[in-house]
C-alpha cells in the first residue's frame, strides 16, 4: 500500500507520542526549570496543545463518505500522479508546478483510506495532549 498523507501523519504522531510518553518524567523537571528562566517555554507547550486541538478538529471534520464517487476521484488522482511523475522528467523546468499539483493529488487520493486511520490519529492526538498537559 502506498504511503499517503494520513499514514504519514499517523506515523509522525506515533513517533512523537512514544517519545513524549516514554520521557515525560525526564522532560517535566527540565521544562519546569526552563520555564523559570525562559517563560516562553510554557507558551510553547500551550501553543503546541492548541495546535493539537486544531489538528484534531480538522481530522474530525473530514468525512470522505459525503463525497459521492470519491473512489473514482482517487483513481483519477492516481492517474494524474503517474502522468505527472513521468512528465516531470520531460519538463524539468516545470518541476515546481508539477510538485504543487502532486501535493494536492496526494491529499485527495488519501481521503478514501482516512476512515481507517481517523480514530487512530485522534487517539494519538489525545495521548500527546495528555502528556503535554503533564509538562505544564
Amino acid at each position: 500500500m502506498a504511503t499517503n498523507l494520513f499514514d504519514e501523519l499517523k506515523q509522525a504522531l506515533t513517533t512523537f507520542k512514544n517519545f513524549l510518553h516514554d520521557n515525560v518524567g525526564v522532560i517535566k523537571p527540565a521544562v519546569q526549570a526552563l520555564i523559570q528562566i525562559v517563560p516562553q517555554v510554557g507558551e510553547l507547550i500551550t501553543k503546541l496543545i492548541d495546535l493539537m486541538g486544531k489538528l484534531k478538529t480538522e481530522i474530525n471534520n473530514l468525512n470522505p463518505n459525503v463525497v459521492p464517487g470519491l473512489d473514482k476521484v482517487s483513481e483519477f488522482t492516481t492517474g494524474i500522479t503517474t502522468l505527472l511523475t513521468t512528465a516531470k522528467n520531460l519538463l524539468p523546468s516545470e518541476a515546481g508546478a508539477i510538485d504543487d499539483v502532486l501535493a494536492v493529488t496526494e491529499v485527495v487520493s488519501s481521503l478514501p483510506s482516512l476512515d481507517a486511520v481517523k480514530a487512530e490519529i485522534i487517539a494519538l492526538i489525545d495521548a500527546i495532549v495528555a502528556d503535554l498537559n503533564q509538562l505544564k
